[in-house]
């Protein structure tokens, strides 16, 4: 069962989500609550995933963001909003969100979007994504130290880097290594502090940018 906050200042949205996500198979929304009340939800619910609304009266949905990634077990955090500023965009998935939806989306569509989020892929909607692509590369590291921090990394971990960055899941990436889904998510880990980066969306990037892809391409 994926345990799901919602976290949005508007009621009638909070009780559209509930609605929405608790006739899906194997979701359960378990708190949903305006901006101010998201912290003491999480610590007392212990919520896989978090849908969180950016723009709320009480407090902004990007320092709930900062205040979730700084917990000892973060959960998983979507930023479901309106906002899809460039600005929005670029901050929350720097401080750690794997998603970025909008408002927009289509209800049947938002179920398996949280099935995505809990098995670790990043979700962005279609919208959003030239924005992820080209800005985040245009303002991220150069090529020369991208490859730089890629050379630390051992061949398992490097394979690791090359699946996550093809979007596969970790079970998925395990089956083609033949490793376990835990030694896969310990590898992910460690290259998430070691890339320094915040998320598999920004280290796939960042392999991007290596030109991790184009290498195992020509292999």
């Amino acid at each position: 069962m994926i345990r799901v906050a919602v976290v949005d200042d508007e009621a009638l949205i909070r009780s559209a989500l509930r609605l929405i996500l608790n006739v899906a198979a194997g979701i359960e929304v378990v708190a949903a609550v305006p901006g101010g009340q998201a912290l003491e939800a999480v610590a007392e619910y212990a919520p896989d995933l978090v849908l969180l609304d950016i723009r709320m009266p009480d407090v902004d949905g990007l320092t709930v963001l900062r205040r979730l990634m700084e917990l000892p077990e973060p959960p998983v955090v979507a930023m479901l909003t309106n906002c899809d500023s460039d600005e929005h965009i670029a901050q929350a998935l720097r401080d750690g969100a794997s998603g970025y939806l909008l408002k927009g989306t289509d209800p049947d569509g938002l179920a398996p979007m949280v099935r995505s989020l809990s098995e670790g892929l990043v979700v962005l909607d279609p919208k959003v994504v030239p924005t992820v692509v080209n800005g985040y590369l245009r303002h991220h590291r150069g090529l020369g130290s991208a490859a730089a921090g890629t050379a630390g990394l051992t061949e398992r971990e490097r394979g690791v880097l090359i699946g996550l960055s093809r979007g596969l899941t970790n079970g998925e990436i395990a089956a083609a290594m033949h490793l376990s889904p835990g030694t896969v998510k310990g590898h992910v880990g460690e290259l998430l502090a070691k890339l320094r980066v915040a998320n598999r969306l920004q280290a796939a990037l960042w392999a991007q940018r290596a030109g991790l892809l184009a290498e195992d391409a020509h292999r």
